[in-house]
Formats: structure tokens, C-alpha cells, sequence
């Protein structure tokens, strides 16, 4: 890609300095996904997913991401994850809103 997105190119330049920043890491998933790397994205976010303790806001993201690509089955045990994360994490609001994207889905993939 010739020409980057400038907030990605700033959030790349802060990666740098602290790698492991999960802010920034995961502003980097997003980015990645609005620049049309849905594949990088959900690397990204997965990665977000698997540290302890995880990152609840990837778990709605990557369930987002993957409903997008029509992969409603992966998203479905994403968001059965991330809301008992969430639950885990005392984190009720990002639960609601993970069970409610859940319902949304309905017979969607079946």
C-alpha cells in the first residue's frame, strides 16, 4: 500500500517505543481492518484474545470482523467466549452488548 492511513502510521510509531501496549495494539487491529486487511485484523485481535487476562473489546471486534466475512459459526463461539470473559472481568456493558450482537445473529450460517 502506497499511501497509509495516517492514524495507523502514527499508532505503528508508538508501537514502537511500547510493544506491548494492548491499547495501541488493538487501535492497530482496527486500522488494519479499515484498510482492508480483514485477515491481519483478526490475527491481531486473536492475539488480543489469548493474553492474560484478555482484552474484552477484541472478543466484540473479531465477532464483528467475522460476521462480516460470512463465518457466523466462528463468530457465534467468539462472542460465547468474550461474554463470559467479560462476565469473568466484571465488564456487563461489553457482555450486553456481545449478547445482543449473539441474538442479532439468530438462524444467520445455519
Amino acid at each position: 500500500m502506497s499511501t497509509k492511513n495516517p492514524r495507523r502510521q502514527q499508532i505503528e510509531a508508538m508501537l514502537i517505543n511500547e510493544p506491548e501496549d494492548r491499547l495501541l495494539r488493538y487501535c492497530l487491529a482496527v486500522e488494519m481492518h479499515t484498510d482492508g486487511e480483514p485477515a491481519s485484523a483478526l490475527e491481531k485481535f486473536d492475539e488480543l484474545c489469548r493474553e492474560s487476562p484478555p482484552h474484552v473489546a477484541a472478543f466484540f471486534r473479531r465477532a464483528q470482523l467475522l460476521v462480516e466475512l460470512e463465518r457466523i459459526e466462528e463468530a457465534r463461539s467468539v462472542l460465547r467466549e468474550g461474554i463470559e470473559t467479560a462476565r469473568q472481568q466484571g465488564d456487563l456493558h461489553a457482555a450486553g452488548e456481545m449478547s445482543d450482537l449473539l441474538a442479532d445473529l439468530g438462524q444467520l450460517g445455519e
